[in-house]
């Protein structure tokens, strides 16, 4: 695949104080392979499908262990000026703009609604290389208990045009780079426990939700919602044993029609 345009969602990992358990549980759950960690780079390492990149694992650094959450990193031209926008529209950079040799610069960074997210400026590594297929990255959703902040935000940072889903029963929006629908804002629901921060939900897909769903709890992970039926696909929300939050969905598995959405 190319390089993403600006505000694309281009690659995903995530930290792990067992990393060997990780792999185990991705490998069972998304059919994923690991390639070598490698140690120059804090082992860091990459999982594949059918030898295509769509994800990343690695140990946690000091101070950081048994944090696991998944990292959403949306494609950049130029890291140092999105980190400036970030800071401009009262986000938080976490960590400045750093160059990972050839492969790219990275940046991480929090909304003003709390969720954390990463910046790829891409280099050699130009992000997933897999798509639409069983394993790969398929959706992602900024989970926010303040909409209005995370939209002003989002808006002013990428490139985004935006559209409302017409739907008393839920506040949602969907962000579009061109004609291409790329992320998905929720607003976060009483259901949550008020301890849970805003936080980025990503999807990978599946060929089987509830098949992937009876897997993954019974190698420990916990099931949060779901498995439920939409016209977007059939998904659920789980959280992995070490407490990373996830969904799957099955993009094959339909059910109703698109809902009414206007731009905004």
């Amino acid at each position: 695949m190319a390089v993403q345009p600006e505000g694309t969602p281009c690659w995903a990992d995530a930290m792990f104080t067992d990393v060997e358990g990780a792999k185990t549980f991705y490998g069972e759950v998304l059919g994923w392979t690991f390639g070598e960690s490698s140690s120059e780079y804090g082992n860091y390492t990459q999982a594949y499908v059918d030898g295509k990149a769509v994800a990343a694992v690695v140990p946690p650094m000091p101070g950081q262990e048994g944090q696991s959450q998944w990292c959403l990193y949306f494609a950049s031209p130029d890291a140092e000026a999105t980190a400036a926008k970030i800071r401009a529209h009262h986000g938080e950079v976490l960590m400045e703009p750093m160059q990972v040799g050839d492969f790219g610069t990275m940046c991480l960074a929090r909304e003003p609604s709390g969720a954390v997210f990463g910046v790829w400026q891409a280099g050699t590594h130009e992000g997933f290389e897999a798509e639409a297929v069983p394993g790969a990255y398929g959706w992602a959703e900024v989970f926010t208990r303040e909409p209005d902040r995370a939209d002003t935000f989002f808006s002013s940072v990428f490139p985004y045009t935006a559209q409302q889903i017409e739907d008393d029963n839920v506040d949602f929006r969907m962000f579009n780079v061109g004609d291409t629908t790329v992320l998905g804002r929720m607003r976060m629901t009483d259901d949550f426990p008020p301890e849970v921060p805003s936080y980025v939900n990503v999807y990978f897909i599946v060929g089987d939700c509830d098949e992937a769903v009876a897997k993954a709890t019974k190698l420990g992970g916990v099931l949060r919602f779901g498995p439920m039926s939409s016209p977007f696909g059939r998904f659920a929300a789980l959280s992995d044993p070490q407490g990373a939050n996830f969904s799957v969905i099955d993009l094959t598995t339909t059910e109703g029609e698109l809902p009414k959405t206007r731009p905004v």
